[in-house]
């Protein structure tokens, strides 16, 4: 697995050593690649011939016999215009040891005209020791046609030395000392995850001649970049654990692998997994099916941990997995399969790989995944396998429970008196009812009218959900495994709580 630049080049020079006629090179920043293959050269940079192809600018060349090589195989064209197709015919004219970079070669493959021309090139390339580069984004896959025929090396992004070098390099242009080691590492761990380009442009953007580095600007920056990834987005929210009532067995749980041994430096949370996922296997397209198996894999290949939170909808679910992040103080990275998926045959494939991808980076490949679920029924049991931390199911909170979740709702929207009867109610609920009270201007109780709890709405399908939970899963409010014991509702006596005056 290519870990770093040097790995990439080491394995591009094997290519060029055995002579493998085609390669397609996956890279995040086609500008860092390209100069990569220039350094694998061995010095050989203006001897070999090494041209490139885009569907801007036409056939060019990047070293004198470059120059030479198109003056002599384009006679006279104008080398602007060349197509995709024309440039494949153009090559099989190339003196040995020629090089073909092919700029966005994932948009022309497909095309038969393209893809005949690169298969055309693979004999008489290979037998004169000339190789085309065929430059794709992250995690492109080969047409079935080309599969069998075309070596993929994958550009990594850059490591924690390499980032360091840059921070380093950046100070200097900006004529300030070298950083401190703190302000070193914590720019480092900003900028994992992203290609050498926009690390370097974002940190510029960052470094103030006055006041240094401004370490919350520079994550700012990085969480648009890493959103522009398909799927991706960092989560802004500053919940923690202190502001979740009640499910205190999964936060003891969480907060020690925190703290334990291979701590996770990134949380990725994916929301209702079990609709992401619903259809894997019987989908006409084969998306499901795809990206089903791609994630199994990933999960397998990494030893990725997580954690899936089975329960009724408002049950702290999904406050809990956001606020895991900021209480260990690391990123929560939300994790959207839904919108990772195109129309475009191959392209959902590919988005879920360059996010992963991306995960790996920024995690250092210890990251923890909490996905929550309403129901395992449709969620294929490979995956829940793959949750090695176990599953959790968040019942009902206890009236313990909802009062410690009054209590801190009562306080955030800064409201008082007397609560409704909230026998059944979810943490969401009581949130939704003190938050309807702050803003209508009424008391709680007349609050509690616009509310129909979920454990009224669906309660057989709560009441089903229970009993598959109990003795197969562990309960998040109280150690051990979770047990349904049905019991019969004591109504609330018209206790009030009061707040602080502000």
């Amino acid at each position: 697995m290519i870990q770093t630049t040097q790995d990439f080049i080491r394995s591009f020079k094997a290519a060029r050593r055995v002579s493998r006629p085609i390669v397609a090179v996956r890279t995040p920043d086609p500008a860092s690649a390209v100069h990569l293959i220039q350094q694998s050269l061995n010095g050989k940079g203006e001897e070999a011939a090494v041209l490139a192809w885009d569907i801007m600018r036409g056939l060019q060349a990047l070293n004198t016999a470059g120059k030479a090589e198109i003056d002599r195989v384009a006679d006279g064209r104008d080398t602007a215009a060349i197509g995709p197709a024309d440039v494949l015919a153009l090559a099989g004219q190339l003196h040995e040891d020629s090089l073909l970079l092919y700029g966005n070669a994932q948009r022309f493959w497909n095309d038969p005209a393209v893809a005949q021309g690169i298969w055309n090139l693979r004999d008489p390339f290979k037998s004169i020791g000339c190789m085309l580069v065929l430059v794709t984004p992250p995690a492109a896959t080969l047409p079935a046609e080309l599969g069998q025929d075309i070596l993929v090396v994958d550009e990594p992004l850059p490591s924690e030395a390499e980032l360091a070098r840059i921070v380093r390099e950046t100070f200097a242009a900006a004529a300030r000392d070298e950083p401190a080691a703190d302000v070193q590492q914590k720019s480092v761990d900003a900028l994992l995850g992203l290609a050498v380009f926009p690390a370097e442009q974002i940190l510029a953007m960052s470094l103030s001649p006055k006041t240094g580095l401004d370490t919350e600007q520079l994550w700012e920056r990085k969480r648009q970049v890493i959103e522009q990834t398909p799927g991706l987005a960092v989560w802004r929210g500053e919940e923690t654990f202190d502001g979740i009532g009640g499910c205190e067995n999964i936060k003891g749980f969480l907060r020690a692998v925190i703290a334990g041994e291979e701590s996770p430096r990134v949380i990725v949370f994916v929301d209702e997994i079990e609709k992401a996922f619903a259809g894997a296997g019987t989908d006409l397209s084969g998306v499901k099916t795809e990206m089903t198996g791609t994630m199994l894999t990933w999960m397998q290949d990494r030893e990725a941990d997580g954690c899936l939170f089975l329960g009724p909808p408002g049950s702290a679910k999904s406050a809990t997995a956001k606020a895991a992040g900021n209480t260990a103080k690391i990123p929560t990275i939300a994790f959207d399969l839904a919108a990772m998926q195109s129309s475009l045959v191959g392209a959902s494939g590919e988005r879920l790989r360059t996010a992963l991808q991306v995960v790996d980076v920024i995690s250092k490949g210890r990251s923890l995944w909490i996905a929550t679920c309403n129901s395992v029924a449709s969620l294929p049991p490979e995956l829940r396998r793959r949750f090695t931390l176990g599953t959790f199911f968040f019942d009902l909170p206890s009236a313990e429970e909802r009062e410690a979740i009054w209590k801190i709702y009562l306080d955030k929207y800064r409201v008082k008196g007397d609560l409704p009867d909230d026998e059944g109610w979810t943490g969401a609920e009581i949130k939704e009812c003190c938050r309807k009270s702050y803003r209508l201007r009424v008391s709680l109780k007349e609050s509690a009218q616009y509310i129909v709890p979920v454990s009224r709405s669906a309660a057989e399908q709560i009441k089903t959900l229970r009993q598959q939970a109990s003795g197969k899963f562990i309960g998040a409010s109280c150690p051990g495994v979770y047990q349904f014991q049905e019991t019969a509702p004591v109504p609330r006596t018209g206790r009030a709580f009061r707040t602080t005056e502000a």
